[in-house]
This record gives structure tokens, sequence and C-alpha cells, in this order.
């Protein structure tokens, strides 16, 4: 069984805030964890029959430009992860979907982080008007390619995004389930943080 018998804020970030648990470990002995507290993300497969949305923009953190899907925070109050879905290919791609279906939940950094990202798939796609895009998604580039193609720039190294791999690879397959399956691993920590209760959040 483990425990959390202490826990101390570290760092309060905008969109992250960092605390340290100590932890009582099943054999007794205690032991300090870091965990970085996430809003939690949603990502998009959007797809037009034919091929997927590929978004590429800079990711400070690795100092480079990443390939990656259609994607965004669960930061705004109260929102619905499927909504946070449709405010986020409107946003990125200047789309709308008649269909929506879920793919899979992705534990980004699972050691260190509550982080989890729920994948989408959205098929009858049609254009919407996008608002002005700021910060790095103003020099944000969207391609289109068919999902072979997007499975080979992942074997190939060019698509290193954790998310989009699964994504990519879950599409591919065929693995949709209900747009309304649970989803349990949501993070709230954060949100609670925030002010919010984040219990009612799906």
């Amino acid at each position: 069984m483990y425990e959390v018998t202490e826990s101390s804020l570290l760092i309060d970030a905008p969109i992250i805030a960092v605390r340290r648990d100590a932890v009582t470990m099943p054999g007794g002995c205690s032991a300090n964890r870091e965990i970085v507290e996430h809003f939690g993300a949603v990502a998009v497969v959007a797809h037009d029959g034919e091929r997927i949305a590929l978004v590429q923009q800079y990711r400070h953190p690795l100092g480079r430009r990443l390939w990656e899907l259609p994607a965004g925070l669960l930061d705004v109050p109260g929102e619905k992860a499927v909504e946070a879905a449709h405010r986020e290919l409107m946003e990125e791609v200047g789309l709308s979907a008649a269909r929506w279906s879920m793919l899979l939940d992705v534990a980004t950094s699972p050691g260190v982080s509550d982080e989890v990202t729920r994948v989408y798939l959205a098929t009858g796609l049609s254009p919407t008007d996008r608002p002005e895009p700021e910060d790095e998604e103003a020099e944000m580039q969207v391609t289109w390619v068919s999902l072979a193609e997007a499975k080979e720039k992942v074997l190939n190294g060019e698509i290193i995004n954790s998310v989009a791999v699964a994504g990519i690879f879950a599409a591919a397959e065929g693995n949709a389930r209900p747009v309304d399956t649970p989803f349990d691993l949501r993070p709230k920590a954060l949100a609670r943080r925030r002010g919010g209760s984040g219990a009612d959040l799906a």
C-alpha cells in the first residue's frame, strides 16, 4: 500500500504546479516523489477519409519544431474533454467535425507527471472560422498526409511526439471507441488547486 503522509507545493506556475509527496512504501520505508500537476490535454486525429491533419510548431523545451496532432490543454473550467477537442480542431486547423469517437488515453510521462491526454478521431470534416493564432501557434504549419505516410514518419523519426505516435497507430488500427467512454484518468489535482472541484469533468 502506497500512502501519502505529507505533501508540499514547490512551484505554482500558470499551466503546471509541482508538489513533493512523502510516500510510505509497502516495505515501510518512506520516499519523496516530485510530481508535476497538469491540466491534462486532448488531441485529435482529424481524418478526411484519405488523409489526417498534422501540425508543426516550435516546442521550446526541445528547441525544435515538432510534427504533432492538433491538441491543447484541458484548462477551461467546466469544459468536457470532447468539447475541448472541438475547440482545438477549430483553433488549430479551422475545421469542425460531424462525427467523433475516442481512440485512446496516453499517460505522457507517468514517472513524474499526472498528465494524461485523450486522443479523439474526428471525421465528417468541414471548414469553419479560425481565430487569430498567438505565440507559437502564429507560425504553426498544417499539412495533410495519409495514415500510411504518418506511420512512416513515426518510424523514420520525423514524428517523435508521444501522443501523435500513439494516436496515429491507434487510428491506423481502427481502434475507435464511443466518444463518451469515461475519462477516469483525467487529471484533477491542478484544476482543484486552481479553485475548481474537477470532480464532474470527463
